[in-house]
């Protein structure tokens, strides 16, 4: 445990002593490190806490902030102070701050993860993606978000499934297959229409040649199955190959197809019925999801014993949870909004204990030269994920999807995608590491500077202590991401590293052979600011140049 942790504890039990709060309404009012470079005047660490049980206690904010000042004491803190209505400030002491950039020295990406391991097994289910067709431009933000939230609760410590359904059954199949089997029809020679409600997308007629191909107009008698088949395979392999270089690897793809064949959907609405939430209307089967808030009642199986995808949707919810998830994270389009409440429908009819949360991500445009580009394969203008990412690259792809908070519509600009300076964020934050690289190798050619450890560190300066403190305080970026699926605070925290560290390289000599004790003090820092970053590149996933 970090030195930041404790004092944190520590506080919590004072409070919960001192006040007669229970221990969870004490660990609200957290210590938070003051990492705002014009604000550093008001301390290392804030807590609102005074103000939070003033609330409770019916007390003035002051006059609790007062008495916390008096009464709470620790070696590692030199003062406290009230600001304003009650804001408490505290100051650590020197040999304090030194303790705490060793540990973020020794412990590296240790440091960030929690004490006690989380015993949580959570189940992400993104892009999840029909096969019948290549991945639009909008899924890559939707991948994005399930990745690296996948890739920060993993790194917690909780077990994380990264999983993609399948929706390998149904009508869309069926319509596929046909499209398919009328392009083959078409490139052999058959003059035949494509309905206007099939799949019309080019990717077909590329399919129907490569057929032709190598087969000749020999396949004109097979079934529509025939078809069906090998449209899915050829497209979901060019989905995976998509995600492949989108640098997204799936635990698990989990095919709807498993749940008919496996009897699963008649076992859960068996269940459904046991429960006493399902009734039969005009020959069909229907859900009472209206009981738990749905909008409207759910078919089931329709009149003519087909099952709808309602269906599939509660045997594969409960077939998460048999797996073992206790937690299910459905990352979704905007469009959603009605499916995300259907699916808490199912949860309380199954009665799964499993906690829920639905993140539904909004519309992603992309802008060049100031307007927002009208989509058109036809004209050779990025449609796809795999167009994004062969034009921009995988670690500015990443990057750029992920600069907003979900429920906010993204623009990706093109025109800053495409630097390669800079002023791209995605290139600044990577130049930064490659910056800390040099530093460190430069330093390697001194026999003076060899030996840099944590015990190098020692009387800390103002600027030393405020650029440790932005590292130590991707614990609580980390912790919030956990408790609200925020993925973004990840890449705007990333950002204002490199940023702190460019403006502090730009004040301070590093290496500076005239005073060896702050060179191999300031190396040290440089150090961890390298090791912050590298935990950081790869929770978001993007390379870790050498040189740039």
């Amino acid at each position: 445990m970090n030195i930041i942790s404790q004092l944190s504890d520590a506080f919590s039990n004072y409070l919960a002593s001192t006040f007669s709060i229970d221990s969870n309404q004490a660990q609200q009012y957290q210590l938070e490190l003051n990492v705002d470079e014009q604000k550093q005047q008001f301390g290392d660490l804030t807590s609102n806490a005074a103000m939070g049980l003033a609330r409770s206690l019916k007390r003035n904010p002051r006059e609790i902030g007062q008495e916390i000042a008096d009464g709470f004491k620790s070696p590692v803190i030199e003062k406290i102070d009230i600001a304003g209505p009650g804001f408490l400030n505290f100051t650590l002491t020197q040999s304090a701050t030194d303790q705490l950039a060793q540990e973020l020295f020794e412990q590296k990406a240790a440091f960030f993860k929690p004490t006690e391991k989380p015993t949580k097994s959570i189940n992400i289910e993104f892009v999840s993606a029909n096969p019948t067709g290549p991945l639009h431009f909008g899924h890559g933000r939707g991948g994005i978000i399930g990745d690296v939230l996948g890739n920060v609760l993993s790194f917690l410590g909780n077990t994380v499934t990264k999983e993609f359904y399948i929706n390998d059954a149904g009508a869309q199949i069926t319509k596929l297959g046909n499209s398919l089997r009328i392009r083959y029809q078409q490139v052999s020679g058959m003059k035949v229409d494509l309905p206007e409600n099939a799949y019309h997308g080019h990717y077909l007629l590329d399919l129907a040649n490569e057929l032709f191909s190598e087969h000749g107009d020999r396949l004109l008698d097979q079934s529509n199955e025939f078809f069906e088949s090998f449209a899915q395979v050829k497209l979901l392999d060019h989905i995976k190959s998509t995600l492949a270089d989108y640098g997204i690897a799936f635990d698990t793809w989990f095919s709807e197809k498993t749940l008919h064949k496996s009897g699963s959907i008649e076992k859960a609405i068996e269940l459904l019925k046991t429960n006493g939430l399902l009734y039969e209307k005009e020959g069909a089967l229907w859900f009472t999801s209206t009981k738990y808030g749905d909008d409207k009642d759910r078919v089931l199986r329709k009149k003519d014993g087909q099952l709808t995808y309602a269906s599939a949707d509660i045997a594969y919810m409960q077939d998460k949870v048999k797996r073992g998830a206790d937690e299910l994270i459905y990352i979704l389009g905007h469009d959603h909004h009605s499916y995300a409440t259907r699916l808490e429908t199912i949860r309380q009819g199954l009665q799964l204990a499993c906690v829920l949360d639905v993140i539904l991500y909004q519309l992603v445009s992309i802008k060049e030269d100031g307007q927002q580009l009208r989509m058109s394969k036809r004209a050779g203008v990025i449609v796809t994920l795999q167009d994004v990412i062969d034009t921009v690259g995988r670690d500015v792809a990443r990057y750029f999807y992920l600069q907003r908070k979900a429920d906010a519509q993204l623009e990706f600009d093109l025109n800053l995608a495409l630097k390669h300076t800079d002023e791209n964020p995605a290139y600044y934050i990577q130049y930064a590491y490659v910056r800390t690289g040099s530093i460190l190798k430069n330093a390697e050619k001194e026999p003076a500077l060899a030996g840099i450890s944590e015990m190098s560190i020692a009387e800390l300066s103002d600027a030393d202590k405020l650029l440790i403190k932005k590292c130590a305080s991707l614990i609580s970026v980390l912790e919030t991401i956990a408790t609200t699926h925020q993925t973004h605070l990840l890449a705007y925290y990333t950002h204002e590293l490199a940023q702190c560290f460019n403006r502090y390289y730009a004040k301070n000599r590093v290496i500076d052979l005239e005073n060896i004790s702050v060179s191999k003090t300031r190396l040290a820092l440089v150090t961890i600011i390298r090791n912050t970053l590298e935990t950081c590149l790869d929770l978001l996933g993007l390379g870790k140049p050498t040189k740039m």
